[in-house]
């Protein structure tokens, strides 16, 4: 069984590491757009326009996923003193 300390522990480094791959997913698509997308188009025969939006949805539900479940529990265990 966690204890409180071991559980805002555990929820911090899980924030850096959702945070961080947040972050490198967000670069990769901006860095590598056309390669990504034209390996993905071919890959799931989903349009390459079509892609864009699958994308910025998938960062959107990842981010908004990692600071519900993590980050905010994180900062609220903080916030109280553990």
């Amino acid at each position: 069984m966690f204890t409180v300390s071991q559980l805002t522990e555990l929820l911090g480094w899980a924030s850096i590491l959702n945070i961080g791959m947040l972050i490198f997913a967000s670069i990769a698509l901006v860095t590598m757009k056309s390669t990504i997308t034209s390996m993905h188009s071919k890959m799931f025969a989903i349009p390459e326009q079509e892609l864009a939006l699958i994308y910025f949805k998938y960062l959107a539900n990842y981010k908004m996923l990692s600071l519900i479940f993590i980050v905010a529990p994180y900062i609220a265990l903080k916030i109280i003193g553990y």
